[in-house]
């Protein structure tokens, strides 16, 4: 009917273009506050921060230009900032931690989500209850995920972890079981066990959803036609999955990528900087060395790179199920 109202008038006759024009701003008149709301919410702020990114700017030592009124900043800098971001140890340092965190976090999250949704997607007594029991980490605050973590499973004289073990060590009777300070001693896998456990459930949804979008009618054909469990999954329900694991890997991706909670609570990016990644690394440059100008490029730096990352994501997983779905 819409397509119809925008070819005729209603004297049957063709509308005019000005018609056409209208009837269009009619229907996208009442999305323009929600678009001008997301400009000044996130597009302004970013070019401000692109701006910022070419000053020497060390509130420590202002100088004597204004910028919008928000301080006072020592000179131009171009893109010096930039260069400092890929020279410098410590940012470089950042980076491949980032990475690293990043891609275990997701990877991790996705395998065991997976398997979570397979096991969800059956049915069996308390289902509703074990699933709202497992998305329950998700609900959790970062900040609190990671205290309890911290805490109350890696403290080495009270920690869950280490009272498991001098349990276990007691039972083959050892007087004392070892004391391990996990936060120091593992310092990246206690960060990324930590963002695994709250990120599970969020892969696991999206996991959830795809097995139960799967229509009844192929799966029903495949398991007459004699296809073993294995085959259904590998041939029907995994290519049936890759969008939904796209959409996870993609969402993971950009949300891990800014971890900084669990980084600032846990370890605060030691021992040294083994788990300092970039949203750390541009805390302390803009909170403890005072450098403005430094820690938006580096702010730039990091959407950029999560762009970059998103896309070649999504570019490989496409390509592994196509091939996948060509055997």
């Amino acid at each position: 009917m819409t397509a119809v109202a925008e070819r005729t008038s209603p004297t049957g006759s063709h509308p005019s273009r000005e018609t056409t024009q209208r009837y269009r701003w009619k229907r996208r008149g009442p999305l323009l506050p929600a678009l001008v709301f997301t400009i000044i919410v996130t597009q302004l702020p970013f070019l401000i921060t692109i701006a910022i990114s070419t000053l020497h700017w060390n509130v420590l030592q202002p100088g004597q230009s204004s910028f919008l009124g928000l301080g006072n900043y020592d000179s131009f800098a171009g893109l010096k900032n930039y260069a400092t971001i890929f020279t410098d140890d410590r940012l470089r340092t950042a980076v491949v931690n980032t990475v690293v965190l990043t891609a275990s976090v997701v990877v991790v999250s996705v395998l065991i989500g997976l398997g979570l949704a397979i096991l969800l997607d059956r049915k069996f007594p308390g289902r509703g209850l074990a699933r709202t029991l497992l998305i329950a980490p998700f609900l959790v605050m970062p900040v609190a995920s990671a205290l309890l973590w911290k805490h109350a499973l890696y403290n080495p004289d009270y920690g869950l972890f280490n009272g498991t073990l001098n349990w276990i060590w007691r039972l083959f009777g050892a007087s004392e079981g070892p004391v391990i300070d996990y936060v120091s001693s593992t310092p990246m896998p206690a960060v990324v066990a930590a963002l695994v456990w709250q990120w599970t459930p969020f892969m696991m949804l999206i996991l959830l959803a795809g097995l139960q979008a799967q229509p009844g009618d192929v799966l029903e054909a495949a398991k007459i036609d004699g296809a073993t469990g294995a085959q259904t999954f590998r041939h029907i329900t995994l290519p049936f999955l890759r969008q939904y694991l796209e959409l996870g890997t993609l969402l993971g991706s950009i949300y891990v990528v800014q971890t900084f909670d669990a980084i600032f609570t846990i370890t605060q990016g030691g021992p040294g900087t083994a788990t300092t990644n970039l949203p750390y690394e541009i805390y302390l440059t803009m909170f403890r060395k005072y450098e403005y100008g430094e820690a938006a490029a580096a702010g730039v730096v990091v959407v950029i790179g999560t762009i970059i990352v998103a896309t070649f994501a999504l570019r490989t997983i496409s390509s592994l199920f196509n091939e996948e779905v060509s055997t």
